[in-house]
This record gives C-alpha cells, structure tokens and sequence, in this order.
C-alpha cells in the first residue's frame, strides 16, 4: 500500500492578477493575467529579462504592490484586499524581504541594522519570538566581527549578508530575493547564493528569487520565466 503524500501548506498565491502603471496610450502592463502559488518550503526562480516583471511579481507576494485585478492570498487569507497597515502586519507575521542592492539604513551599525528590522516586528506583529535576534543571526551569516562597523565600511558581499540576516530576523515562512547578486562579482554572489540556501535548509522557509541570470534560477528546482508580464514556462516543481 502506497500512502499519498500530504499537500504541503499553501503560502502565497496570485490569481489572474494584473498591475498596470499609467493611462490611456502610455499604460505599461507590468503583470497580465499571473497566476502562481507558493508552497511551504517551496524554491522557486523567477527568470526573466529586466522589465518582464519579476520585481512587480515580488512586490505583489509580499503584499508592497496591491494589484489593478485579481486577487492575492497570504496562507489562504486575503492579502491584496486589505489596507497597508495590515498588509504591513502580515508581512511581519512571515514574509522576508532581500532587495536588489542591500538598502542598509547607512547611519546605523550593522548590528542596529538587524536590531531594528526586529524591532519593527515586534512592534507591528506583538509576537514573542523565539531566539533569533540580532546576535544570532550575525553569527548564521558569518559577520559577528562586523557588528560595530557601518555599511559605508562593508564589501558588496558583506551588505548583501547583513541584509540576509535582516530579512530573517522576524523569521519569515517566506523569503523574497530581488536580483540578490545582481551588483556583486560572481565569486561573491555563487558564496552569497549558498549562503542563502543554507539558511533555508535550516530554518525552512520558501524562498522565492528574481534573477535574469539563467545559472542563478537553475539552482531552484522550479522555475517560472517570465516575458512582457506573463508566465511563459515553468520546469521543475
């Protein structure tokens, strides 16, 4: 007797969702018509070329764009329909975020930087969390010596690893990357990439990565191209 395999929880889902920007003749569809679910645990890659809408698609998961049409779910819960502010709660109740570039905040330390990042979860969820603070997590990526230094004195690599541990200070169930190695050499980016599968090994939270870069997205074992706003191949899941 073969037993079936459990559904895994659903995170994310996007149906027929649609963003657009502008009016009249200068509207730009950004998403036409997506549909896409992201499962628990999940790994997925987001290919395209600039401009085909991997970002938008980021923004519209982790509920930072609400879309023109369709819906948005986070954990079967509507996400798109609700205002920012709860939006923002539910971001902070399980969704990280790794921006292209490291978007430290320049006047702070490292350790501030990720000390903050936690507090504002706290503050918008009210949750204990369990112990994966600001300490912690500067040890997982291998930069408790960089503590004290400011982002100014960080390589491209070392920013990019601080933003890492910043997004999983409020231990997200689902991590969004935006071109995490887009401005970082390729050595750099194969150690920052590994990085960043480690950590989801260990801690077990889906991971979703926008990349143009084909070598990138061929790490994942699903991948979703997209083309001029929509879902033109996916492999793999």
């Amino acid at each position: 007797m073969t037993l079936a395999t459990p559904p895994r929880t659903m995170l994310a889902t996007c149906e027929g969702v649609e963003v657009g920007y502008g009016s009249g003749a200068a509207r730009v569809v950004a998403l036409a018509g997506v549909d896409l679910s992201v499962p628990a645990n999940d790994h997925v890659a987001l290919l395209g070329r600039s401009g085909s809408g991997k970002t938008t698609l980021l923004h519209v998961l982790g509920g930072l764009i609400v879309p023109g049409e369709g819906r948005v779910l986070w954990k079967g819960a509507p996400l798109s329909s609700l205002d920012a502010a709860a939006r923002g709660a539910a971001r902070a109740g399980g969704i990280g975020y790794v921006f292209q570039g490291s978007n430290l905040l320049p006047n702070l330390s490292v350790w501030e930087n990720v000390a903050f990042a936690d507090l504002v979860a706290r503050e918008r969820d009210g949750k204990v969390r369990r112990d994966l603070g600001p300490d912690p997590l500067l040890q997982l990526v291998g930069l408790p010596h960089k503590a004290d230094a400011l982002p100014a004195e960080l390589s491209g690599g070392e920013a990019q690893r601080v933003a890492i541990a910043r997004a999983l200070v409020q231990h997200p169930d689902l991590l969004l990357c935006d071109e995490p190695t887009g401005h970082l050499d390729s050595d750099t980016g194969e150690r920052v990439l590994d990085l960043i599968e480690a950590l989801r090994a260990e801690l077990s939270f889906a991971l979703v990565i926008a990349t143009h870069d084909a070598d990138v997205a061929a790490r994942a074992p699903r991948t979703i191209e997209l083309a001029d706003g929509r879902i033109v191949e996916e492999l793999g899941g």
